[in-house]
């Protein structure tokens, strides 16, 4: 048996557990706006630069689905798995993340973590309590994934009538365009995805607009939040903050905010606890 690939426990191997993973993180996404962003966000900090990224390159539904089928099994060499669980893209990658959790499950939170991003319940925005919405929401990722942090995206949030499908041999179509609810924050010529995205990372520019940008992604996130718990605003301000929100027994952060800390925490404590193990 290969000692490579399975640790050894005390009396017999674990074909389950994979203690030999390096630095690098698997990105398990079919939208590349996404994985772009993901990438970008992760290559450009200088404290995670050395970890090897992994994540489809194809610019095609099915040829990404292809891509992450073909690594399933190699996400047992990464300390870091980011699953991308939105609503509309779960149903196709579900059977490609039950192979990938049922071959880290026995790892995940002590040799390798995982990170969820996500929308919210298809009813968020059509009255109810938060709380009452979202926990039973991020319970049933928790079981499915058990992430170390589940991070809510605005950005990837539509009403039912706004995603957008078309059948063509299985395919569909991911909405380029932001939420209608966002429209009004940004300039008429500026609602697609992709440059609002690039515009809040900021990769080409100074240290300076880096974090003007980011204050101005908060600035706008606080608003939304006044605007949706009117008097309330207080019980949610922990969304701005690395630790996140708690809702009841569940735990929620906004994307992007502190995403990359997390990724850089994350990846260390699985280093330290394989040096811990061996």
């Amino acid at each position: 048996m290969d000692e490579e690939k399975y640790h050894l426990t005390d009396d017999k191997y674990d074909i389950l557990s994979h203690a030999r993973r390096r630095s690098q993180i698997h990105i398990l996404t079919i939208d590349p706006v996404l994985a772009t962003d993901l990438c970008a966000r992760i290559t450009c900090d200088q404290r995670l630069q050395r970890y090897s990224l992994i994540c489809p390159h194809a610019t095609t539904i099915r040829s990404a689905l292809e891509e992450i089928e073909l690594m399933t099994q190699e996400t047992t060499s990464s300390r870091l798995i980011i699953f991308d669980v939105r609503r509309v893209t779960l149903p196709r990658l579900r059977k490609y993340y039950n192979a990938i959790v049922g071959y880290n499950r026995r790892d995940f939170n002590k040799l390798c973590y995982s990170i969820c991003i996500g929308d919210g319940p298809v009813n968020l925005f059509q009255g109810g309590h938060v709380v009452d919405l979202f926990v039973p929401y991020l319970a049933s990722h928790r079981v499915d994934f058990q992430p170390a942090v589940f991070f809510f995206d605005p950005f990837l949030h539509y009403e039912p009538s706004e995603i957008q499908r078309q059948a063509l041999d299985d395919e569909f179509v991911i909405a380029d365009a932001i939420p209608t609810r966002l429209v009004p924050y940004f300039r008429s010529d500026a609602t697609k995805v992709g440059p609002i995205r690039r515009f809040f990372r900021a990769v080409d520019k100074d240290e300076e607009t880096r974090k003007r940008r980011r204050r101005t992604l908060r600035h706008l996130y606080k608003k939304r939040l006044a605007e949706l718990f009117p008097g309330h605003e207080d019980q949610f301000k922990d969304l701005l903050s690395r630790r996140g929100i708690q809702l009841a027994s569940e735990k929620m952060n906004l994307y992007p905010i502190h995403f990359e800390d997390w990724v850089y925490d994350l990846m260390r404590k699985a280093r330290r606890n394989a040096s811990l193990k061996n």
